[in-house]
């Protein structure tokens, strides 16, 4: 099965690549034999072909990552986040989990050719993106990442807290790139995770509170892992998953199809700890 991923001597890059989810992901890669290039703003351990500094929140360093890996890049793993509720101010969780993850995204683009695949993490915090394409639609028209960041800093009424409407832009902005880029015979992905069990859930849970994460671990009864989140990053940016683009793929342990059939009680989820 390692094999039919399609991983082996691939050149792949992994923003986000010092713990969690990202950490777990760089991991795997190595191990089925990818070649692969880690950005965060922390370095990494990993026995990585390359390392390189990245701060999603300064375009430079973002275009200086990417050009330091050159060549042909064969998959990018967008990884890299910050969580909501006033952890972190508004507009560094936005540029940060949307504007920079696009601007690098777009620096990584130009490299790939047909085969190529993007995946992202989005998150079932960002589920309000059907109620509001509108507004989502006027932000996916900016250009580059100072297009997007005037954007925000125009509308601090969406951007609230950050977190929210910067996993839901990931969400929108995967499904309106899929046309243009499957043309080209690239893909892009996004899942979203259940709760899991990172460096980050101490935030969450200080932040939106214990009972609602929780809410948001059932059916599953647990919180993920970063592994489990990590392979089903895997198996969207394979070879394995052909034609699939455009697609918002939770990983989730039944959340999603518990919730759409009234299984989840939502009352718990619209608490603030």
């Amino acid at each position: 099965m390692s094999k039919a991923l399609g991983y082996n001597g691939k050149r792949v890059i992994v923003s986000g690549c010092f713990s969690g989810m990202g950490e777990a992901t760089a991991r795997a890669l190595i191990e089925l034999g990818a070649e692969v290039h880690g950005f965060d703003f922390k370095d990494s351990s990993l026995p990585l072909a390359s390392f390189n500094r990245l701060d999603l929140r300064d375009p430079a360093s973002i275009e200086a990552a990417v050009a330091a890996v050159g060549g042909k890049v064969d998959a990018l793993f967008n990884c890299a986040g910050l969580p909501g509720g006033g952890a972190f101010p508004a507009l560094d969780t936005f540029k940060v989990n949307f504007a920079g993850t696009r601007h690098l995204t777009e620096n990584v683009l130009p490299l790939m050719g047909p085969g190529g695949a993007v995946v992202s993490i989005a998150s079932t915090g960002g589920l309000g993106w059907s109620r509001r394409i509108p507004v989502h639609m006027e932000l996916m028209q900016t250009s580059g990442f100072a297009g997007a960041t005037a954007w925000a800093e125009a509308h601090p009424e969406h951007v609230a807290e950050g977190y929210a409407f910067s996993k839901e832009a990931v969400i929108v902005w995967t499904q309106f790139l899929c046309a243009r880029l499957i043309k080209q015979g690239i893909r892009i992905n996004c899942t979203l995770p259940s709760p899991t069990q990172t460096p980050m859930m101490d935030t969450f849970q200080a932040t939106s509170g214990k009972e609602v994460v929780d809410a948001a671990a059932e059916p599953l009864g647990r919180y993920s892992t970063a592994e489990e989140q990590a392979n089903g990053l895997l198996l969207i940016n394979s070879d394995l998953a052909g034609i699939v683009t455009g697609v918002v793929l939770p990983v989730d342990g039944g959340f999603m199809g518990s919730l759409a059939t009234g299984q989840i009680d939502i009352s718990k989820m619209m608490k603030r700890g």
